[in-house]
């Protein structure tokens, strides 16, 4: 008969040796590929301050999501969506702005300081530890991001702060200018920037890479040599394709490992990194 409190206690001391070997180390996690309502918003939060509070640095990333989508229609503007990415125009790129750095980069700082996580929001114009190009053409406020400064976060970390990071960036050219950069882009880098030792990517439920002969099970762990053809068979589907190739290359840059997780999943994270069986796609060498 199975007792509840050794069960317990089992579910805890599985997760010593990885709050050890994750102690002191940076995780940079992307919640920019799924639309998290309250319960999943608050789980996360949950997760993320309780890394913080055994040891560990958590940076989060956040890009374009359900409340700029909405936001921008109720405007009337639009939003394309090129290779998973949406595509911004000079027209609307303040009401990104304006949304992304303020209502939804407050929010996520809020719920997590309730909690106790000592979160500060950041956009990357703050410091300018976030720079970009013009991806040209008629959507040229959408921007290829050419340098990422992690010092500012380093800073902040070292203080016991948990950045939240807003995906704008601040021009290379002319510095006063904007840009919508990925946020799957912006994890990679600030992940190889701060030397993390993982980087998460939540990901829509539908989108987690299956196994051909296990539909409803994700792939635990892919090699970085496999990816070109999971792309090109489709078993990566190409809207995830981006997201996977930053992470390919966060990895060959220094990064352990990179993980696609279900963040339809509440606590997906904690799952994920203090426990015996990860529930996500691990990149790895």
């Amino acid at each position: 008969m199975s007792n509840p409190q050794l069960d317990r206690a089992t579910i805890l001391t599985e997760a010593l040796p990885y709050i050890q070997r994750y102690n002191g180390k940076v995780v940079v996690i992307n919640c920019g590929g799924v639309a998290m309502n309250q319960e999943l918003r608050d789980a996360v939060a949950t997760d993320i301050t309780m890394l913080r509070l055994v040891g560990i640095k958590v940076v989060l990333v956040h890009g374009i999501g359900p409340e700029v989508r909405q936001a921008l229609k109720d405007a009337g503007k639009e939003l394309p969506v090129v290779d998973g990415f949406p595509q911004v125009n000079e027209e609307a790129m303040e009401l990104v702005q304006e949304t992304l750095c303020g209502k939804v980069n407050k929010t996520l700082v809020a719920t997590l300081n309730k909690l106790g996580a000592k979160a500060i929001g950041l956009c990357g114009v703050d410091g300018g530890f976030l720079t970009a190009k013009s991806s040209g053409g008629e959507y040229s406020r959408t921007g290829d991001l050419v340098q990422v400064d992690g010092a500012i976060l380093e800073g902040f970390l070292a203080q016991g702060y948990t950045p939240v990071v807003a995906t704008i960036a601040q021009g290379a050219e002319d510095v006063s200018q904007a840009y919508s950069v990925s946020a799957n882009q912006t994890a990679a880098k600030l992940a190889v920037a701060l030397k993390a030792e993982k980087l998460i990517h939540l990901v829509a439920a539908e989108q987690l890479l299956h196994a051909p002969d296990a539909p409803e099970t994700p792939i635990p762990v892919l090699p970085l040599s496999q990816v070109p053809a999971l792309i090109r068979n489709g078993t990566i589907p190409g809207d995830m394709a981006g997201k996977v190739n930053f992470s390919v290359e966060a990895v060959r840059s220094g990064v352990k490992s990179a993980t696609l997780l279900d963040g339809s999943v509440p606590h997906a994270i904690l799952l994920e990194l203090l426990s015996d069986e990860g529930i996500g796609t691990m990149l790895t060498h």
